[in-house]
């Protein structure tokens, strides 16, 4: 074989591209492989298939010869879930890659719950199951949202419960694949779709139920982040009691039945309407018994003599006024009465140590011209005037002099 690097001058011949791509393949050897059986045909004692990617877009055909095709299990089909042990092959007659099968079996359910487990605690650590992020739903929404399979039993159910329920309420309903390889990428999209309506209050994600894989979709991570990025609230119906696919620890309520979604998201109005009269009537009662209780109240301080008559305030305000004004009367009498014998006693006491009471009893007070009392005959020489006061008026006078010295007269 020729090692050579193919030019234009020097281009090698099929033959020699196709060895190389088989020689190249085969130092691949065999693979354990994981996949969904998306085509199964038997022709001549063999099957003739193709394997898809579970997750991805990617499919490989595949050959079980007879002879390995006893070994297998006789259960394997179009649909299901399998791991297998292949051997690529590139066909150099033909042209054509496929993979030869030596053995083949249906992806364990332990195998799948353990995926599961792992990828519950990773996006549990992550918080999108926390209880903190769960949104309520609204009272009464107007708008649902539901995304189910068309003409689906579960839709019949939802709507049907709801206006049962509330008449009044509408839908907004986006039919996606609920199993199968088309339900990750239509129930993201729905999500989005939903969420992105300003009408929708909530969304429903409804199904009847289903074998555990048939519910793998539910558990897929790309739709488990989807719910949780919406800001609409979600409500998970898509199985029974018994399944639990991860998309119900992700969504804000999980109700076992779509029929039980639909009563829980929908409130009754023949139950609301009985508790809105019920209210009604408690508070009747409830005002009428406080308002008669009021009105005996009032009528009880009414009946009181206090305010049966208003007279009785301006009798006894007058009285009482009469009774403060005599005994006002009376202090202020008596507070005279003292004030003036104090007033007498004090004139009295006054007049006798006045100097008018001196000078009625033939004494005079001698002043000279500039008004200073004249206290000894030095201040009085002869020629002196001076005024001279007795008890009923003043005359004038003039001195000649000091007498001799003599003793005063005795009375």
């Amino acid at each position: 074989m020729s090692t050579e690097p193919a030019t234009a001058e020097k281009p090698w011949p099929v033959g020699l591209l196709s060895s190389k791509i088989r020689d190249y393949i085969d130092r691949l050897g065999t693979v354990w492989v994981e996949g969904e059986i998306s085509q199964w045909g038997i022709s001549g004692g063999n099957i003739y298939g193709k394997l898809k990617d579970v997750d991805g877009d990617a499919t490989v055909s595949f050959t079980i010869w007879s002879s390995v095709r006893a070994k297998l299990p006789d259960d394997l089909k179009h649909g299901d879930r399998v791991i297998a042990l292949i051997k690529p092959n590139y066909w150099i007659k033909g042209g054509s890659l496929t993979m030869q099968v030596f053995q083949m079996k249906h992806v364990g359910l332990g195998d799948m719950l353990e995926r599961l487990e792992r990828l519950r605690r990773q996006l549990a650590s992550e918080g999108l199951f926390d209880a903190a992020r769960k949104k309520r739903l609204p009272f009464l929404p107007h708008c649902i949202g539901l995304i189910t399979g068309k003409d689906s039993d579960a839709e019949k159910d939802v709507i049907r419960n709801a206006q049962l329920r509330w008449p009044a309420v509408d839908f907004r309903v986006v039919h996606a694949a609920v199993q199968g390889d088309r339900t990750v990428p239509e129930v993201v999209s729905a999500l989005k779709t939903l969420d992105a309506d300003p009408r929708v209050d909530v969304i429903i994600v409804a199904r009847g139920g289903g074998d555990f894989q048939n519910l793998l979709g539910f558990s897929d991570e790309r739709v488990i982040r989807a719910a949780a990025a919406c800001a609409t609230p979600i409500v998970s119906a898509i199985g029974h009691e018994a399944d639990r696919p991860l998309f119900d620890d992700v969504a804000d309520l999980r109700a076992s039945t779509p029929t039980d979604a639909a009563k829980r998201v929908v409130p009754d109005v023949t139950e609301e309407l009985s508790r809105v009269q019920q209210a009604r009537t408690r508070l009747t009662m409830r005002l009428t018994g406080f308002l008669s209780n009021e009105t005996a109240r009032v009528d009880a301080i009414r009946s009181r003599p206090a305010l049966s008559s208003s007279s009785w305030i301006i009798d006894a305000r007058a009285q009482e006024l009469t009774r403060y004004v005599a005994r006002g009367t009376e202090l202020i009498e008596r507070a005279l009465d003292h004030e003036s014998r104090t007033t007498a006693e004090l004139k009295a006491h006054l007049k006798a140590l006045s100097p008018q009471r001196t000078l009625d009893r033939g004494y005079a007070i001698a002043q000279d011209p500039d008004g200073h009392v004249i206290r000894s005959a030095a201040d009085a020489p002869a020629g002196t005037r001076f005024t001279l006061t007795l008890a009923d008026g003043a005359i004038a006078a003039s001195s000649e002099g000091a007498l001799e010295s003599r003793s005063p007269a005795r009375g």
